[in-house]
């Protein structure tokens, strides 16, 4: 029995709720849990941003999904098939057939990963005064839209920024904000509208199948482009075939085809779709295939490569099959769940309804007293690291760029992502995250704002570095080495 015929036979969680892996560990990496003295080092170190850690530092990484999901057996195995060659490896043919079944779009252009798609699509269809609507922005897709001239408008529906709603699908597109935007800019002037499935930045909120049929026909009668960030699409597929009534009986193969349909590009990161690396972007329109290819081969490489290594293609190739099984794409969505149910025991703040991608705890409920001007997600980033030992991603005022005049550009949400990797971590570990995010919640009072020492101009969430205003680190080391007195 295949497992989307499977599907309804075969149950998530055990009788308790503890979310059952769909696998078992072949090969483990060794960690280190550092003593508070020396993570609260690492994080000065650092500059207080996550990103400026060394792993080597770090006890529990969840900074991302991109990269770092387990690759499955199958995935190693094709790795050794792998045609080394610049032009024409039959590795590059594997992998379009298989993304030709899966999608049904007849073109395939590969890159090193997904920003790099973003950079190839922003150079052939945003100009100067053009305008692009979407979901909700992802920060590197907003930089690369902006900075050729473009403008970037979210036409989310108003509960995409209620952290407490229970709406199943709060990253659709709102289609009368939608509808009012392009008459305001004009149908002409529109670049592409870009549905991303589902919401990094506020929450791994996913997107109806409906909406997204909704979006299409509205945007083919007026004539515009409309694109799919695909980066996220397994958690998506997920809450598609567990949410929306009409796709309980679909297959995960008839969903995506269904959606492909829908969209004249998709173009994705396989360091998060596939559990592989590279990325690429997929159409059935020669028009755009041409206007794209020459881009890919003056940013990324040959045609037949991308930036990506032939192993990577081969991995990208079985992983994609293996995403159109139900129990590879539910192993983040319910471990997410099972991290905001053990926090919400405690009162932790987090988003809902738990989404994909990893769990978003609130850190404007959580640290009320910082302003936002003083970065709370990205102290509360620095002290869960400092607690625990654990690196999440602050997704903030600091992930936002500044206006124009050098004011702050406040974000509609204060959020740490602690991301869940497909297949990485145990319950156990999920345990321990929920655990130490509590004992940190309960002495949330100790923790204070951050400011910049270096600030880059652009993407500064990814290189500045910041200090802490006042000594609240070392009170909270303090506090903690007196509840727990090794210290670890």
């Amino acid at each position: 029995m295949m497992a989307a015929e499977a599907y309804n036979k075969i149950e998530f969680f055990s009788g308790d709720s503890i979310p059952l892996e769909m696998h078992k560990v072949r090969m483990v990496q060794r960690l280190y849990l550092l003593p508070i003295e020396e993570r609260l080092a690492a994080m000065q170190q650092a500059g207080n941003n996550t990103f400026l850690l060394k792993n080597r530092d770090v006890f529990i990484d969840m900074l991302t999904d991109s990269g770092v999901n387990a690759m499955s057996e199958q995935q190693y195995a094709a790795m050794l098939m792998a045609d080394d060659s610049y032009a024409g490896s039959e590795t590059f043919f594997r992998l379009q057939k298989t993304l030709q079944e899966i999608f049904g779009k007849e073109y395939f252009l590969p890159t090193h990963q997904g920003r790099a798609a973003e950079n190839i699509l922003a150079n052939a269809f945003v100009t100067s005064g053009s305008h692009t609507m979407m979901n909700y922005h992802f920060t590197t897709t907003k930089a690369h839209i902006t900075r050729l001239g473009g403008t970037v408008h979210e036409v989310t529906t108003d509960e995409v920024l209620n952290v407490d709603s229970t709406e199943p699908f709060k990253g659709n597109i709102d289609l009368q904000k939608l509808k009012a935007t392009i008459d305001e800019v004009g149908a002409d002037k529109v670049a592409f509208v870009r549905i991303e499935a589902g919401t990094n930045l506020v929450g791994g909120q996913p997107v109806s199948l409906q909406n997204m049929r909704e979006v299409s026909q509205l945007c083919r009668r007026l004539g515009i482009m409309v694109v799919l960030d695909a980066s996220l699409l397994a958690d998506n597929l997920f809450f598609i075939k567990t949410r929306e009534e009409a796709c309980r009986e679909k297959s995960i193969a008839e969903i995506v085809l269904e959606m492909s349909q829908l969209m004249d590009i998709i173009y994705f990161s396989a360091r998060k779709l596939g559990c592989a690396r590279g990325g690429g972007i997929l159409t059935s329109s020669e028009e755009h295939f041409k206007k794209m290819r020459t881009l890919v081969t003056l940013y990324e490489g040959f045609l037949t490569y991308g930036g990506m290594s032939v192993r990577e293609m081969e991995a990208l190739a079985v992983g994609m099959r293996e995403t159109l099984d139900v129990h590879v794409i539910s192993q983040t969505p319910l471990y997410v769940e099972a991290l905001g149910k053990e926090l919400d025991k405690n009162g932790v703040p987090t988003v809902k309804p738990w989404g994909g991608l990893g769990c978003h705890v609130d850190a404007t409920r959580f640290v009320q007293g910082i302003p936002q001007d003083q970065y709370p997600a990205g102290a509360l980033a620095a002290a869960i690291f400092i607690t625990g030992g654990i690196r999440g991603m602050e997704r903030g005022t600091l992930s936002e760029q500044r206006n124009e005049d050098g004011s702050e550009h406040l974000a509609d949400m204060e959020l740490v992502r602690l991301a869940v990797p497909k297949r990485v971590f145990t319950y156990s570990q999920i345990k321990y995250v929920a655990d130490r995010v509590s004992w940190l919640y309960e002495n949330r009072e100790l923790i204070g704002g951050l400011e910049f020492e270096e600030e880059p101009e652009t993407l500064r969430f990814f290189l500045g570095r910041l200090r802490p205003i006042g000594d609240w680190q070392e009170k909270l080391v303090a506090k903690f080495k007196k509840d727990m007195p090794t210290g670890v």
